[in-house]
């Protein structure tokens, strides 16, 4: 074994690594980002180094050297599956702890792994592929015809999702083409397509394969990773709820015998779409050749002679020239684990990237449950990164208890400063689809969660409404958050022991008793008023035009404690300037005090019906579709916006000219940031009744 492994990546994979090295003795290097100098991977290491980026090859390879490293360890992303970077360790005397250089472009490819997996007899969709070139526009749409719609089209170079579409209609090829074309190009130095035949309600079955450089090939079985939503996996869980033995068998087989057409070596997996009505029907994918996201499922249900698994552990052991300490038969699955991903975004807003600073954490933690982490307090979230913060685990005895633990465990989780999605985690898998397995790609798109703002009944909401994931979600605020924002705001006026001067008592308090004050609290673009009179131990709340109530709040060590109409509640709280972060059960409100009026006076504040575009997250104007004076139409593309990766494309809310454009490709922009203003035409009829009145 090594005695000085290099780690080289960030986040929650780089502090999961380390801890395999620290339970094994092994000296622990990170490497940082000059904006990452304080992150919690570089805290929790034994030596750093910074460099200019996770990409930085050459400057990770001699970070390596400097430190004694004798292994690199590429978790997933960044380099992990880039054969220049193999190569590079391997000039240098540096093992990397991953599959050789070749295997990587053989399966890194996904025209070549396609071809090379079909000759060894894994079942492959039938489809087209870019193999020599960009196909022109006619040669694509003929190519298409005879492969038959619908298609999934796909970066050949890629992964993770990232640039894919499912086109139904021959009108739509050329838009998705120049799509993914784009995105291939700009995240993966390749503009190649490949084109399959896309399957209808589709499920994603991967399985993890482990091989030594001694000849030996092994499967720890599936992982069902159908629950996904644009492409990219939230919830995994092992087994899958699908397949019996003898179809787990014939999947596992079929991916040894793919990982030994390539030499294989170290931990990789290959991945099955498969059709839900028919198991047995199942075809090739993709193989990631390095470690997965969601390796912990594995690592909570596989045994080999009884014994638990650590596929960090494997992979550096197999790195060393170890070869594997068990066989096939040495493997079998106990229980059932479930994965969840918590991402930075928000699902009011279409799960677009938030990010933030991490004001309040509380990680989950009991028997069954496993949290891969990359976050302390404190930390920094911004957009240059991907998204997910934290992976949540349970295992149980069978897959109703896991459930069930996986979701008291995201309940339990507390997480302020940084909009994530932990509520719409526990809907989706409160689903009755989720909870009887009735699952497939397409489900978290459809499904409607009870996430927003106002999706807690328990937390007494007197409007009646139905909650729902959305933008209109934040207007049916429970009162108990409202109040909660009031009476945290009126602790925090109030001046500490005792009164003497009624003159000194802060806003809400006249001689000759207690007055009516009033704020407005906004949140996720809704904004409703709350009266107050009295002090926060013994005070009165009217929220909008409902009853008055009486109320009280206290502070209990780190959380807030109020009572509204006779019930208490406690919430995890953390104020960041104008914002007060509440935080109960898995869900979060970021709520912001407004003086009376004051949104009036603010430059463009006008509500979603007027011609402001605001930027729907932080991140960069990648592309200006319009300009200044031109005249636009409802729903016309404007701008593209990136961040983490993911594009989204910023329409005109009216029709109109666009008057103002705030917006240069490559600028860095901020949530709700005005980026342009389009003013619709004079209203005839205004000018009609101004001239009669006249």
């Amino acid at each position: 074994m090594f005695d000085t492994v290099l780690v080289a990546n960030r986040g929650e994979i780089a502090v999961r690594i380390m801890r395999t090295l620290r339970r094994l003795g092994v000296r622990a290097v990170a490497v940082h980002a000059p904006d990452e100098a304080t992150a919690r991977h570089v805290r929790e290491a034994d030596v750093t180094v910074e460099v200019p980026g996770y990409l930085a090859i050459d400057a990770i390879v001699r970070a390596a050297v400097a430190t004694g490293a004798q292994a690199v360890h590429p978790g997933y992303g960044f380099l992990a599956e880039n054969p220049a970077f193999a190569r590079a360790c391997a000039a240098a005397g540096v093992v990397f702890a991953g599959p050789p250089p070749e295997a990587i472009e053989a399966m890194g490819d996904k025209i070549a792994a396609k071809r090379t997996v079909a000759a060894a007899g894994v079942p492959v969709l039938p489809g087209f592929e870019e193999s020599d070139g960009p196909l022109g526009p006619e040669a694509c749409a003929e190519a298409a015809r005879a492969a038959g719609y619908p298609l999934m089209i796909k970066p050949s170079a890629g992964g993770g999702g990232k640039g894919m579409a499912v086109v139904r209609d021959p009108a739509e090829l050329a838009g998705a083409v120049e799509a993914a074309r784009r995105t291939a190009a700009a995240a993966f130095g390749d503009d190649r397509l490949l084109a399959e035949r896309y399957v209808e309600s589709p499920r994603h079955i991967e399985i993890q394969v482990i091989a030594d450089a001694h000849g030996a090939v092994v499967h720890l079985g599936e992982r069902e990773c159908s629950l996904q939503r644009r492409h990219q996996k939230i919830v995994e869980e092992a087994p899958s709820p699908l397949l019996d033995a003898a179809t787990r068998a014939r999947m596992g087989e079929a991916a040894v015998a793919a990982a030994r057409t390539v030499g294989y070596t170290g931990a990789g997996t290959v991945e099955y779409v498969v059709a839900g009505d028919d198991p047995e029907a199942f075809a090739f994918l993709e193989m990631n050749t390095r470690l997965q996201v969601e390796h912990p499922v594995t690592e909570l249900v596989a045994t080999a002679g009884g014994r638990s698994l650590d596929l960090v552990e494997l992979q550096l052991r197999v790195a060393a020239g170890e070869p594997l300490p068990f066989r096939q038969e040495d493997v079998a699955l106990s229980g059932h684990a479930i994965e969840a991903r918590v991402y930075a975004e928000d699902p009011a807003r279409g799960f677009l990237p938030t990010g933030g600073r991490v004001l309040r954490l509380a990680e989950p933690r009991g028997p069954g449950v496993r949290v891969d982490s990359g976050l302390a307090e404190g930390d920094a979230v911004g957009t240059g990164y991907d998204p997910m913060l934290a992976k949540i685990i349970a295992h149980g005895p069978d897959r109703a208890a896991a459930l069930h633990r996986l979701d008291q465990a995201l309940a339990t989780t507390t997480l302020l400063g940084v909009t994530t999605n932990l509520a719409y985690l526990r809907g989706l898998l409160a689903s009755p689809e989720v909870q009887a397995g009735r699952i497939d790609t397409g489900l978290a798109e459809r499904v409607r969660v009870a996430s927003g703002p106002g999706a807690d009944d328990t937390l007494g909401a007197s409007s009646g409404t139905t909650p729902a994931t959305g933008p209109s979600a934040a207007a049916v605020l429970p009162d108990a958050v409202l109040a909660a924002a009031a009476l945290e705001r009126r602790l925090a006026l109030e001046p500490h022991g005792p009164v003497i001067d009624p003159w000194e008592i802060p806003s809400g308090w006249r001689p000759g008793g207690p007055a009516w004050s009033t704020l407005r609290v906004r949140a996720g673009g809704e904004t409703v008023g709350v009266a107050l009179r009295g002090r926060a131990h013994d005070a009165y709340v009217r929220i909008g035009d409902g009853p008055e109530l009486a109320a009280s709040a206290r502070v209990d060590g780190a959380d807030l404690v109020i009572t509204l109409d006779g019930v208490t509640h406690r919430f995890a709280f953390a104020a960041d300037g104008d914002v007060l972060w509440l935080g109960r059960d898995g869900r979060t409100w970021a709520l912001t005090e407004e003086e009376p009026l004051a949104a009036a006076r603010h430059e463009h504040a006008a509500g979603p019906g007027d011609g402001v575009v605001r930027s729907p997250m932080p991140g960069t104007v990648l592309a200006v579709k319009a300009a200044a004076g031109e005249a636009v139409t409802k729903g016309q593309p404007l701008l593209i916006v990136e961040a983490m990766k993911m594009e989204h494309t910023v329409a005109a809310p009216v029709d109109g000219v666009l008057t103002e454009l705030h917006a240069t490709p490559g600028r860095a922009v901020a949530l709700d940031e005005v980026l342009a203003v389009v003013t619709p035409p004079a209203d005839p009829s205004s000018d009609e009744a101004g001239r009669a009145t006249s």
